[in-house]
C-alpha cells in the first residue's frame, strides 16, 4: 500500500482548521496552552483512552459525547490536568459549552481533553479567555496544526505532527495527526494525547474498530519509563469530504484506511519514544517467527521495557 507523506498535520485533511493560544493555564505567557480543532461538518468520530482506574474528567465527558459516534470539535488544555478535581466534570462540560457557543456547534459535539500537573485547583477562567481567541485564530493551514501541536506539549522538547495521502475508491484522501507525551509511556498509551483527522468517509463503527485494531500494535507497544497515567486519549474525526464511497464494512478500502492509520500511528509512536524524558536513543524491536501476534507483542514489550537492556 502506498502512503505519501505530506505536510499539514491535522490540517492536511479537507475541512479541518486548528489553533493554539496562551490562555493562562501556564504562568509563562510565551507558552501556548490551549488548542482548538474544528471541522467544517459534523464528523464520524471515535476514541480510545487510558486503562488506568483513575482517569480525568474530560475522558468521562468524551465517552458521553461519543455515544452517537459523531463530533465536530476538539478542545485541549495543557499545563494543568483536569484530574482529581471536585468540579472536574462540571468544568469539562462548561468548557464544551463555551467552545460550542464560539464555534456555532452543538456542545455534545465538542470533545474535551486535558494534560499537565494532576491534582491542582482549576477554574473556568483560562477557558473563558482562551476559547474565543482560539476560535478567531483557527487556520486550515500547516501553521494552524503546528500551533495546536505546540499548545498541547508538556515535557515534550518539540511539537509532534504527521500526515499522509492515499487513495480510496479513486479519491485522494488525507490523514493527519498531532500528539504529545514524552514520559509515563507504558504500559498502555501513557501520558499521551493524540488527535487525528481524516477526510476519508468512514462510518463511526468502522472508525472505532480501526482505532481499536491499530492502537494495540502501536501506542500500546511503546515504552519510556513503565508508568501509566490518567488522561491518555486518542481521538479521531473523519469529515468524509474526500468523497470516497463510505466505508461501512471490512472491505479492501477499510484495509487501506486501517493501513494508513497504522502508518501514521507508528510514526507518531517513534516521535514520542525518541523524545522520552532523558532519552538518548530510540530502540525499535522487531519480532519474527512468533506463532501469534499476542506472543510477538509480549516478546517485543519485554525487550523495550527492560531497563537493564
Amino acid at each position: 500500500m502506498e502512503y505519501k507523506v505530506i505536510p499539514g498535520g491535522i490540517c492536511a485533511a479537507k475541512g479541518f482548521a486548528a489553533a493554539g493560544v496562551h490562555a493562562g493555564f501556564r504562568a509563562n505567557p510565551n507558552k501556548l496552552d490551549l488548542a482548538l480543532i474544528k471541522a467544517e461538518v459534523r464528523c464520524a468520530a471515535a476514541g480510545v483512552y487510558t486503562t488506568n482506574k483513575v482517569y480525568g474528567a474530560p475522558i468521562k465527558v468524551d465517552r458521553a459525547h461519543l455515544v452517537d459516534g459523531y463530533a465536530q470539535a476538539i478542545l485541549v488544555n495543557s499545563g494543568n490536568a483536569n484530574t482529581c478535581a471536585a468540579n472536574g466534570v462540571d468544568l469539562a462540560n462548561e468548557s464544551c459549552r463555551l467552545a460550542a457557543k464560539q464555534l456555532g456547534v452543538d456542545e455534545q459535539d465538542v470533545l474535551p481533553s486535558s494534560t499537565g500537573v494532576i491534582g491542582q485547583p482549576m477554574n473556568i477562567d483560562p477557558f473563558a479567555r482562551g476559547i474565543p481567541q482560539a476560535a478567531r485564530l483557527l487556520e486550515a493551514s500547516p501553521s494552524g496544526s503546528l500551533k495546536a501541536a505546540m499548545a498541547i506539549m508538556t515535557t515534550d522538547t518539540y511539537p509532534k505532527e504527521y500526515a499522509v495521502e492515499f487513495e480510496l475508491g479513486g479519491k485522494t484522501c488525507h490523514l493527519g495527526a498531532i500528539g504529545k507525551g514524552s514520559g509515563m509511556i507504558a504500559p498502555n498509551m501513557a501520558t499521551m494525547l493524540a488527535f487525528y483527522t481524516t477526510d476519508a468517509a468512514v462510518s463511526p463503527a468502522l472508525l472505532q474498530k480501526a482505532l481499536r485494531e491499530v492502537v494495540p500494535t502501536t501506542y500500546n507497544q511503546m515504552s519510556v519509563d513503565l508508568d501509566t497515567s490518567t488522561n491518555d486519549t486518542l481521538l479521531i474525526m473523519a469529515s468524509g469530504l474526500a468523497g470516497n464511497p463510505l466505508i461501512e464494512e471490512e472491505n479492501a478500502d477499510y484495509q487501506v484506511f486501517k493501513g494508513a492509520l497504522a502508518a501514521v500511528a507508528e510514526h507518531m509512536c517513534a516521535l514520542h519514544a525518541s523524545d522520552g524524558e532523558g532519552a538518548t536513543h530510540l530502540i525499535t524491536c522487531t519480532v519474527t517467527h512468533a506463532p501469534t501476534h499476542q506472543v510477538a507483542r509480549a516478546v517485543d514489550k519485554s525487550v523495550v521495557c527492560s531497563n537493564l537492556f
